[in-house]
């Protein structure tokens, strides 16, 4: 049983960080349609709250925003800052190449419809015996590193073809192999159609909708209780559960948000761990070098955005037991608000033992489960879906958890091609290889902003006098001092990981307070270093970078990575200037990575992946934080000292 959990007291007083609301969200809108530089045919990409403002705001201060804009028939895009007060005004536009802002949903509908109305795209389809257009599906993808120089200075894109046998078909898995329109996304007009030869559509149905197979006999019910209500308590944005403090917020390009997360062990006060921590990118290149595949390689939050492509979640089916939802507002690419209901889930978990210990002299056994709290959001690019599960622990850990599923991305294939790049899933169907990289911006605050980065690693002794017996190993820390340096491999055969510590705050060791980093989940291009994807997506060579906080580098591929020059800007540009990472107000942009081999137990919808970044206290605390957590009040003595080898399961 999955049920609501009570409703939250409403918070004192909105806070600088809250989201955006549906309601400002129209108010930058009339005063950006107000502005004659706005054209009749403006579209929109996103508004986004002014983070680095709202934290130096004083009382009363509006709330400032940042909003992108493109001007089809002026050929331009403006960036403007706005104030969204009592007097909502813009203070500043700066124009941008008309290419550069990302593609909104509104726009992809667009130029779909476009494709499916042109003649040419029409003929090439009757070549396939395909006459009905309205059960065609066209996906614009991101053209970066591949645009035609015959159509230079355009903003471009290029369509994905898909087939549907009825509106209720799944027509990710029957590709249209070969047709490839290319799309003038401002005058949305259809450039030209490529045909490379015609390749019979897959005969076999894609549907997985419930009732399509038997299902299953003999799953029982499986209830999730919690009598008293759940542990955690919310006021408007912000979150406290187990010590842990966190306000969720929500943003146009990243989606799900966390701020301010600290915590209180045994009631002495909170302490900073994370200022913000967020999936800030996601880079996913495929491999292969079929006419329907060579071009993908997206950054989908970059091009197209986390926010608009949030879902909306279902109680009890994404999530299990007593949940909170918050609520989140986006802009269309119309310029019209709207808001997601139940766009990211909050609920707790077992996870099973927290620590234990038996005492095989006296028969006692001490154990603690562990609970965790989970703040969830999944958002849906096209065929994929993702799920971004952020947990927080009683022992003072931080894991985020990356669920990837939907439909894997399929090429069509004669019966007799040979596939050396993809893997055949299905009659006329393959899969390519390809990897997601996600990359997960933490503004980190170990005892407050003064942190330093050490590399840690296990090496052995190198002097033969100091160790006569050869299993001598030391843990051994390079400090990570300037960005020049930040750019950072992981190696699992030396037990590699990063320590953030504070500069300032000690333990009761004398030892610097300080957060581990695992990035447990890691992929390595495997492609030229002159392909357009390795160019395009530098970051992704290494597994973490450290750079000082600058509030006008948000995003780890740069602030526009659609149609720009490959590698132009990004955090392996800004770790040129070479700043100190000494005692600084530290940011780590770490890159989790998966490599996906494609399997046939994965269509037509693919089971759950996952990858996982892991952070956890190294010596913040001088002790287990979690020696307060109650024994389980479930927890019996067994009926025979036999049943439980001479004790009773926990003390009672």
């Amino acid at each position: 049983m999955s049920t609501l959990a009570p409703r939250p007291a409403s918070a004192a007083a909105p806070h600088p960080l809250d989201p955006l609301t549906a309601a400002e969200l129209a108010v930058a809108v009339k005063v950006l349609k107000d502005d004659p530089r706005v054209t009749e045919d403006t579209r929109f990409w996103g508004v986004a709250l002014d983070e680095h403002h709202a934290r130096t705001a004083r009382p009363g201060d509006a709330r400032r925003a940042r909003a992108v804009v493109i001007c089809p028939s002026a050929h331009v895009g403006y960036e403007v800052d706005l104030e969204l007060g009592e007097k909502p005004q813009s203070t500043a536009w700066r124009e941008l190449d008309v290419r550069s802002p990302g593609c909104s949903s509104e726009e992809a509908r667009q130029a779909a419809a476009v494709c499916r109305a042109d003649p040419r795209f029409r003929e090439a389809l009757a070549l396939r015996g395909i006459h009905d257009v309205s059960l065609v599906m066209v996906d614009p993808e991101s053209i970066g590193g591949f645009e035609p120089p015959e159509h230079p200075g355009r903003r471009l894109t290029w369509g994905s073809v898909w087939h549907r046998e009825s509106e209720d078909d799944n027509g990710y898995a029957r590709p249209v192999q070969g047709v490839v329109p290319v799309i003038d996304m401002e005058s949305m007009e259809v450039l030209y159609i490529e045909d490379h030869g015609v390749v019979p559509l897959s005969e076999e149905s894609g549907v997985f909708a419930a009732g399509t197979v038997p299902e299953r006999a003999g799953l029982k019910p499986l209830e999730v209780v919690q009598p008293e209500g759940p542990s955690f308590t919310v006021s408007g944005q912000r979150v406290d559960w187990q010590g842990w403090s966190v306000r969720v917020g929500f943003s146009h390009r990243e989606g799900l948000v966390l701020h301010d997360l600290s915590f209180d062990a045994g009631g002495r006060g909170p302490r900073q761990v994370i200022r913000r921590a967020s999936v800030n990118e996601m880079y996913v290149p495929y491999f292969d070098t079929a006419s329907t595949q060579y071009r993908k390689n997206f950054f989908d939050w970059g091009e197209y955005g986390a926010g608009p492509l949030t879902n909306s979640l279902a109680l009890g089916c994404d999530c299990l037991g007593v949940i909170h939802y918050f609520d989140a507002a986006v802009l269309g690419g119309d310029g019209v608000p709207r808001v997601i209901p139940n766009a990211v889930c909050m609920h707790e978990e077992d996870d099973g033992i927290l620590w234990k210990h038996h005492d095989g002299r006296t028969g006692r056994t001490e154990v603690r489960r562990s609970r965790r709290l989970i703040i969830s959001a999944f958002a849906t690019v096209a065929n994929y879906d993702y799920g971004f599960y952020w947990s927080l622990y009683q022992d003072g850990s931080v894991m985020l958890e990356i669920k990837m599923t939907g439909i894997l991305s399929a090429t069509g294939v004669t019966e007799d091609e040979e596939t050396p790049y993809a893997r055949r899933v299905a009659p006329n169907v393959a899969v390519t290889n390809h990897q997601h990289f996600f990359a997960v911006r933490l503004d980190m605050a170990v005892d407050g902003t003064a942190n330093r980065l050490v590399e840690v690693t296990a090496e052995h002794e190198s002097d033969p006098a100091l160790d006569p017996y050869g299993n001598a190993a030391r843990t051994v820390l390079r400090p990570v001092l300037s960005e020049a340096e930040g750019g950072r491999s992981t190696d699992a055969s030396r037990a590699l990981h990063w320590r953030v510590e504070s500069t300032e705050a000690r333990n009761r060791m004398g030892e610097p307070t300080a957060y581990r980093v695992h990035v447990e989940n890691t992929a390595v291009l495997p492609v030229r270093p002159d392909s357009v994807c390795a160019r395009r997506a530098p970051f992704v060579a290494k597994q973490l970078w450290a750079t000082e906080y600058d509030p006008a580098r948000r995003f780890v591929a740069g602030e526009y990575p659609n149609q720009a020059e490959p590698g132009a800007d990004g955090v392996h540009r800004w770790q040129e200037e070479d700043r100190s990472l000494d005692g600084t107000d530290l940011v780590l942009w770490a890159t989790v990575g998966s490599h996906h081999f494609p399997r046939p137990e994965e269509w037509p919808v693919m089971p759950v992946a996952r990858a996982r970044l892991r952070l956890e206290p190294d010596g913040f605390f001088d002790r287990n934080p979690a020696l307060d957590v109650p024994a389980p009040v479930s927890c019996h003595p067994p009926a025979t000292a036999a049943d439980a080898g001479g004790g009773h399961c926990c003390a009672g």
